[in-house]
């Protein structure tokens, strides 16, 4: 804390930061869940072109072309994103705009805002009212909960 009087008069001359940590920016265990999912914002002027893969779940936001590989985890195309790629991902979730086959392990989810101009395999899928969806579907029995 500072006092008022503090505030008014000039910094004293070059000080080092302290090397102490304030114990209230520490964050909780949920917090620390929350802030080691990656989020990979591209921004609406940023055009990736080649092949993306990773070992966790997945936010793309902007604009992205070639080939998206997360056969474990969850992609999410964020609400402005235009994505034109060939996707595969344990699940996926879209509220932007998708070109391309989309190919997932669990489930497609495309939202109000979302759009896929292309194929999609999976077991499952949700298309919200408002999204579109513009090519094929095809849903493979899922080997998790079905017995003959």
């Amino acid at each position: 804390m500072w006092k008022r009087d503090q505030s008014v008069t000039p910094p004293s001359p070059v000080t080092p930061p302290s090397p102490v940590r304030d114990q209230s920016v520490e964050p909780g265990p949920a917090d620390r869940k929350s802030s080691e999912k990656l989020i990979m914002d591209l921004g609406k002027s940023v055009v990736i072109k080649g092949e993306l893969s990773g070992s966790e779940d997945l936010i793309l936001y902007g604009h992205m072309e070639g080939s998206i590989s997360l056969p474990d985890h969850t992609l999410t195309i964020g609400p402005h994103a235009d994505i034109k790629a060939g996707i595969s991902a344990k699940a996926v979730v879209v509220m932007g705009a998708v070109t391309g086959n989309v190919t997932a392990g669990e489930k497609v989810d495309i939202r109000a805002t979302g759009s896929v101009t292309g194929d999609i395999v999976s077991p499952r899928l949700a298309i919200a009212e408002g999204g579109s969806l513009r090519g094929r579907v095809q849903m493979p029995q899922s080997a998790v909960g079905h017995t003959r």
